[in-house]
C-alpha cells in the first residue's frame, strides 16, 4: 500500500495556485462550509463533493474514507495532511484500474486544525482542491507502476523483518520518503541517521519529530544498521511505529571487502525512551 498526501499550510497567500481562490461551480457557494465544522457536517459535504466528480475519473478507486483525526507532518510544526490517496497494486499480466486500487482518505481533524491557524481558511476550497488532488494521485499510479512495485518491495521487507525472516535492511528507502531522510512504509515511520565508521554516535541520540527535537538512548551495540523503536516520550504519534534508523557508513574499501566476501550487514534491533530536548 502508498499513501501520498496532500499537505495544507499553516498560511496561504491568495491568489497563488491551488491555495488561490475558491472556484466557481454550480452549487458551490450555496452549500459552502463555514465557521466551525462538525465532523458529520465535514463528512456529509465531502460525500456530497464526491458524487459530483465524474466517474470516469474514479475508475480504480473503490470509495472515500474521512477519518476523524489530524495526520500532522513528521517533523515539521503546524503543517498537516489534509487527505490521502492510498493505493495497492494486485497481481496481474497488465496494468489498469483492474489491477491498481485506490481509496481517498480525508483527514477532517486537520482541516480543523488549519482552520485555528489560518483565519482565512477556506473549509470548501479546501475540501474540493484535497479530492480532486488524491484523485489526480491514482491517475498518476496507473501510468507509473515503478513505484508502486518499490512500496510493495518496502512492505514485503518490513513484514520479513518483523518475522524475524531475512530481510533487506535499507527496504525503507524503497518507501515514501516524506520529508528529507524520513521514510513511510504503510503505517510505520522511519528517521534514518548515517555515522562514519569509527565515530559511533554518543550517548544521546538526537532526532527532530512533528517539530519538537527529542533525544533517546543509545544502545550499547549498534551493529551496521540499528532499529531503535520509539515507545514512550512523543507527543504526536503516528498511525504505526516510529523507527529511529542508524546506518553505519563504512569506507569504500571495506564496503567493497563485505560485498566481494558475500557478507551482509549486522542489523540489530532495540526498543527506546524518548524526551524532549529543552530550548537552549
Amino acid at each position: 500500500m502508498r499513501g501520498v498526501g496532500r499537505v495544507g499550510p499553516p498560511r496561504r497567500q491568495p491568489g497563488t495556485g491551488r491555495w488561490g481562490a475558491r472556484r466557481d461551480r454550480d452549487g458551490f457557494a450555496s452549500r459552502a462550509l463555514k465557521g466551525a465544522v462538525r465532523f458529520e457536517e465535514f463528512e456529509d459535504r465531502a460525500w456530497q463533493l464526491w458524487e459530483e466528480i465524474p466517474e470516469r475519473y474514479k475508475e480504480g478507486v473503490d470509495g472515500l474514507v474521512v477519518e476523524r483525526g489530524a495526520l500532522p507532518h513528521p517533523t515539521l510544526p503546524d503543517i498537516y495532511t489534509l487527505g490521502e490517496c492510498r493505493t495497492e497494486s494486485y497481481p496481474s499480466s497488465y496494468g489498469g484500474p483492474e489491477t491498481i486500487r485506490s481509496v481517498v482518505v480525508l483527514y477532517h481533524g486537520s482541516f480543523e486544525r488549519l482552520s485555528r491557524l489560518d483565519p482565512e481558511f477556506d473549509w470548501e476550497h479546501e475540501l474540493w482542491e484535497t479530492l480532486t488532488h488524491e484523485l489526480q494521485h491514482h491517475l498518476e499510479y496507473l501510468a507509473d507502476e515503478d513505484a508502486l512495485e518499490a512500496m510493495d518491495y518496502a512492505v514485503d521487507e518490513n513484514f520479513k523483518r518483523l518475522e524475524g525472516e531475512s530481510f533487506d535492511p535499507f527496504f525503507y528507502r524503497s518507501g515514501e520518503e516524506v520529508a528529507e531522510g524520513v521514510y513511510r512504509v504503510d503505517m510505520d515511520f522511519f528517521l534514518e541517521q548515517e555515522y562514519p565508521d569509527g565515530r559511533e554516535p554518543g550517548e544521546w541520540i538526537e532526532f527532530l519529530w512533528h517539530g519538537v527535537r527529542y533525544r533517546a538512548r543509545r544502545p550499547r551495540e549498534l551493529g551496521d544498521v540499528c532499529f531503535l523503536v520509539v515507545e514512550d516520550g512523543i507527543e504526536e504519534w503516528p498511525p504505526g511505529d516510529l523507527w529511529l534508523v542508524l546506518v553505519r557508513r563504512k569506507r569504500l574499501g571495506r564496503s567493497l571487502r563485505a560485498w566481494l566476501a558475500g557478507e551482509r550487514p549486522e542489523v540489530r534491533e532495540a526498543g527506546v525512551e524518548a524526551e524532549a530536548v529543552a530550548a537552549e
